[in-house]
């Protein structure tokens, strides 16, 4: 049988067995995802770029902002989720009592927070998030998408203003056309900012703290403190 598999793979692949190893090598080389997030992606970019200034701070932040998502996430399962055992981040879950600030030191949470689920929720989001459910950094609330949603009517709205005739009627309708396109556009496109742009998975964060405090405005929150490691 073995004698046999070797003719046919030799046939298949031209009689010259390395051309089937570098078929295979080929194949592997496709299925990778480029996208996926890689552990050492961050502390390989700061080692090359040590000299941007402010870009470990800059990297930081994004790690600490999925982080605030995937909290935020884990709090309102464990405060609204109809079933004990829900495994799955669902946007239905989602708690608009809570919300929260990211720095390049951690994060501030704020709403009706015990701080006892705080310190469980976190090392739990943590983990679930380097653990591969990527998309617990993604939130539906961020400021991103408010951002997106503006730069993106702002945008629509002045390239009608520049492309359509200037007459009353003409104008309005492009206005129109406009808010309805950013409105429509604004949850994929925000998702796809904080997928790329303003989150990345916490592959270098350790926890620090979890506290009772105030934020710089003197308004009561939760401070989960974290640090860099490589």
């Amino acid at each position: 049988m073995s004698n046999s598999a070797s003719v046919l793979d030799a046939v298949a692949y031209g009689g010259n067995p390395q051309d089937r190893a570098a078929s295979l090598n080929t194949s592997n080389f496709w299925d990778f995802d480029f996208t996926a997030p890689q552990p050492t992606q961050d502390t390989d970019l700061l080692r090359q770029l040590n000299f941007v200034p402010g870009l470990k701070e800059m990297l930081m932040v994004r790690q600490v902002h999925a982080l605030e998502h995937a909290t935020v996430w884990v709090l309102s399962q464990r405060y609204g989720a109809s079933g004990a055992g829900a495994s799955r981040i669902t946007p239905p879950s989602d708690n608009n009592s809570i919300g929260g600030l990211s720095t390049d030191q951690g994060f501030y949470l704020y709403g009706q927070v015990n701080l006892a689920d705080l310190r469980r929720a976190v090392p739990t989001a943590l983990e679930r998030l380097t653990r591969g459910e990527w998309d617990m950094a993604i939130h539906p609330r961020c400021g991103t998408n408010l951002s997106v949603a503006v730069f993106l009517g702002a945008g629509l709205g002045l390239a009608v203003h520049l492309l359509l005739p200037r007459g009353p009627i003409e104008q309005l309708l492009g206005l129109g056309f406009a808010a309805v396109a950013a409105t429509q556009l604004t949850p994929d496109l925000g998702n796809l900012a904080q997928r790329y742009l303003t989150t990345a998975i916490p592959f270098n964060l350790a926890i620090v703290d979890i506290r009772e405090t105030s934020d710089i405005w003197g308004r009561p929150a939760h401070f989960v403190q974290m640090r860099w490691i490589d």
